[in-house]
């Protein structure tokens, strides 16, 4: 019978998860998710999760729940680095212990720590300890690994593309068939944030569709090359920030601003995110010195509702658009 390993489609998903089906696949072992967010996945997550944590973390309490009597194993690595520099938030060092004693019944949880701060070598290391959970000898969890890399680098390259990470995973599954986008967009927004925020369409409200609905085309700090955002160095800080989403997202935004080829930027944050709620007012201020470029944020949680997303952003793009149309008509 074939092992069954469980990964919950939160949080690190819409990064690795096409590089951790990789693996396991290639291990013959059988890769099982908890599938889209609904409104039953986040009410249970908000029930079992602690009180004070962020929509995301509660999210990912959820889709465990959803998930855990249909697989034999519980993937949740503790990743703390995977850049050499920057690390991730404390809550996500502390997932496996968190759901662990806080969710009965939970099968065993894989919760190899990855960091690499002192090299790249403790990363091939923590594949090969992943591997031998299910009896794999180091060289099958080494070609294992690097056929994951392979993947995951296709992926990266798609995101970089432009597309979002349902898409690209669509593409990688079947290759010959690309997503049809709408036409006729005739504005340009950055929409930043943590991944695990923006690209869930449930806790977002459907934030990316939504734009695109409105003729509005999306770049996101995903679809932009490490390269670019390595040059914004510390962002005028005096030491760059620690958290690594938070580094990435306010490097996006002092790009984009420079850059100067977008028509607006939206900051979607997360109620109760302490990292969030600094890089926020980060961008903030880097906004009011391009006010050329009008900037907004949003700032969801679980009782967060359509109706109040819709009408901001259609008031938004209204307002954006009616500006671009009135400076044109100037030239």
């Amino acid at each position: 019978m074939t092992v069954k390993v469980g990964i919950p489609s939160a949080l690190l998903y819409f990064l690795y998860y096409p590089m951790w089906q990789a693996f396991f696949n290639e291990l013959g072992i059988q890769v099982v998710t908890s599938g889209r967010t609904t409104k039953n996945i986040l009410d249970k997550g908000v029930r079992e999760a602690l009180a004070d944590a962020c929509v995301p973390i509660k999210l990912f309490f959820g889709h465990v729940m959803a998930i855990k009597d249909k697989v034999d194993y519980l993937f949740i690595p503790r990743v703390v680095c995977l850049n050499r520099k920057t690390v991730y938030c404390p809550k996500f060092l502390g997932l496996p212990d968190m759901i662990r004693h806080a969710v009965e019944n939970v099968p065993p949880i894989i919760d190899v720590r990855i960091d690499t701060r002192k090299g790249c070598l403790p990363l091939l290391k923590a594949y090969v300890e992943i591997g031998s959970f299910f009896g794999a000898g180091r060289r099958a969890s080494v070609r294992a690994y690097f056929k994951a890399r392979k993947t995951h680098m296709r992926y990266n390259k798609l995101l970089r593309k432009g597309y979002s990470p349902d898409e690209a995973m669509s593409i990688l599954k079947n290759p010959g068939i690309k997503p049809v986008r709408q036409p006729g967009a005739n504005l340009r927004f950055a929409v930043l944030g943590y991944p695990y925020a923006i690209y869930d369409s449930f806790i977002s409200v459907n934030l990316l569709g939504k734009l695109r609905r409105l003729g509005v085309s999306v770049l996101t700090a995903e679809n932009i090359h490490p390269f670019l955002l390595a040059l914004q160095k510390n962002c005028n800080l005096p030491k760059r920030l620690f958290w690594t989403f938070s580094d990435m997202a306010l490097k996006a935004a002092h790009f984009l601003f420079k850059q100067g080829r977008i028509d607006g930027v939206l900051h979607l944050t997360a109620f109760g995110c302490g990292p969030d709620s600094l890089l926020n007012k980060f961008i903030e201020l880097e906004a009011k010195k391009h006010r050329n470029i009008p900037f907004m944020t949003l700032m969801i949680d679980e009782h967060t509702g359509e109706a109040g997303m819709t009408t901001r952003l259609e008031a938004f793009v209204d307002m954006v658009r009616r500006r671009k149309e009135a400076l044109a008509c100037r030239r």
